[in-house]
């Protein structure tokens, strides 16, 4: 079978068919309509130019091989085009799902504003085939290497950490504090977006690597930092970034004013059926979401389908151009509008709202002392504070905020206890090979580059596993995609 080398030129981009919006929000399943990916994926990957200097790659810090999966999708070699999407990546039916796609921003399809290959949906539609297949098997080691590492935290980070020292022949045990491993993969995202069964499918698989995973135990608290560093030969802190953003406005701290990260996981534990009823629900309530990220419209969906009354989004960031900016040329990640699967569920409900540039200035109380209204006016564009004489109000019961996170959450007993510092960007100071603090300790994912995306993630977890097993061994033959200096292709 032979691909067409003009379809770049001849077959329209053609992405993966959503579900009625109306419908989505009757239920928690994924957004996207079952089955319609498998069909268009043969044509799409065909428009692949297979560039002699690939510029997906550089966007992409796992390296991923993504024309020579293109190719052989477009010639209906799944099986090897497998093989070759998961040997740059542990979890590609997470970033399939979750990334947002620095890759297609830089393929060179986009150039002048152009349509590029759909990535992301040619790698989704084939992680997942790879799983229904039976291609993506357990890969336990042929033997032992004698050696123990611990991972602190469950997070795509840790667990891509874990997976690969493991394949390594480490002994490997993963702590985390909650209830269940995940990280904000379980208890973060909204299952609208990632099913947790899909989750749970690849922590069995480790397991049946020989990953251990010891849950319900925080590290520095139940278990001391520095005993468990001294009963393993390295171990790897991959706690996240989960301290948030405030907003030092009056009123923050009124009733009916919550963390969204709190409001989700809440949500999300009745979904797991580890609680009854969610501790905030925004029911029959007026909404005020504060924030213009993925965490501001994953409070969005989840706030529709909770059926609350009306949904506002506050966003201080002036509303971004439809198309790539001048001064963001190709091939970065531009900032441009984007609607994700919630606002399109709260446009076609009627449900909800988005107001850009729009700082937020107070917090207003009605009778009771509790929250009644949110105060906000027109951002300035040169600096983002509010406008003299622009302000107004929207009646809310319940506010969430989706301001970002700073960098890992401080604890001394686990920081002071393995010598770790904090650098001025507020995560962890590492070397470039992810070493910090007391030999033997590494730092891997958000937890020492701050709040960043899934892939970077992914990326950091499978190179800190590199600095270990040289740490431990004097040498590797793990993949090693990037350092910890490394940043994303930005300008």
């Amino acid at each position: 079978m032979a691909a067409d080398r003009m379809a770049f030129l001849t077959t329209p981009r053609a992405e993966r068919v959503r579900r009625d919006a109306r419908e989505r929000l009757d239920d928690w399943r994924e957004v996207y309509r079952p089955g319609s990916l498998l069909p268009i994926v043969g044509g799409q990957a065909a428009r692949c130019m297979d560039c002699g200097l690939p510029f997906c790659h550089s966007a992409c810090p796992l390296g991923n091989l993504v024309p020579d999966w293109n190719r052989l999708v477009a010639l209906d070699g799944w099986r090897a085009a497998a093989v070759r999407l998961l040997a740059t990546n542990n979890f590609p039916e997470f970033t399939g799902r979750l990334c947002p796609a620095p890759c297609e921003s830089a393929c060179v399809l986009a150039v002048d504003g152009g349509a590029p290959v759909t990535i992301k949906n040619i790698e989704l539609a084939l992680a997942d085939r790879a799983w229904e297949e039976g291609w993506d098997l357990p890969q336990p080691p042929a033997g032992t290497t004698g050696r123990r590492v611990a991972v602190v935290g469950s997070g795509p980070a840790g667990l891509a950490a874990a997976q690969q020292l493991t394949r390594a022949g480490h002994t490997t045990t993963v702590y985390e504090r909650a209830d269940r491993p995940g990280g904000l993969l379980r208890y973060g995202i909204p299952p609208f977006r990632l099913e947790k069964h899909r989750l749970d499918r690849r922590l069995d698989q480790m397991r049946a690597e020989g990953t251990t995973f010891r849950t319900g135990l925080c590290v520095g608290r139940d278990l001391a930092a520095d005993e468990l560093r001294a009963e393993c030969d390295a171990l790897v802190v991959a706690v996240g970034a989960g301290l948030h953003r405030e907003l030092p406005v009056p009123g923050g701290r009124l009733p009916g004013v919550h963390q969204a990260m709190a409001y989700l996981t809440g949500a999300n534990r009745v979904d797991e059926g580890e609680l009854p009823a969610a501790p905030v629900s925004a029911e029959g309530l007026r909404v005020v979401i504060v924030g213009g990220g993925d965490t501001a419209a994953d409070c969005l969906g989840t706030a529709l389908r909770q059926r609350a009354a009306a949904v506002t989004q506050l966003d201080i960031n002036p509303r971004p151009p439809a198309r790539r900016d001048p001064g963001q040329p190709w091939p970065v990640h531009p900032k441009v509008h984007r609607e994700t699967t919630s606002h399109e569920e709260a446009d076609a409900s009627g449900g909800g709202g988005r107001v850009f540039a729009a700082s937020t200035v107070a917090f207003e109380a009605g009778p009771d002392g509790r929250l009644a209204a949110v105060r906000f006016a027109d951002a300035e564009p040169s600096d983002r504070t509010p406008r003299a004489g622009t302000e107004r109000s929207v009646p809310a019961e319940l506010a969430l905020l989706a301001l970002g996170f700073t960098g890992p959450e401080p604890e001394p007993w686990l920081t002071d206890r393995l010598g770790l510092t904090v650098g001025p960007d507020g995560a962890f100071a590492r070397d470039d090979g992810f070493a910090a603090g007391t030999a033997g300790v590494f730092v891997a994912g958000d937890a020492g580059r701050g709040q960043s995306l899934i892939v970077w993630a992914i990326a950091e977890g499978r190179s800190a596993a590199a600095a270990v097993d040289r740490y431990l061994r004097g040498r590797t033959e793990l993949p090693d995609p990037i350092r910890a200096s490394a940043r994303r292709l930005t300008l």
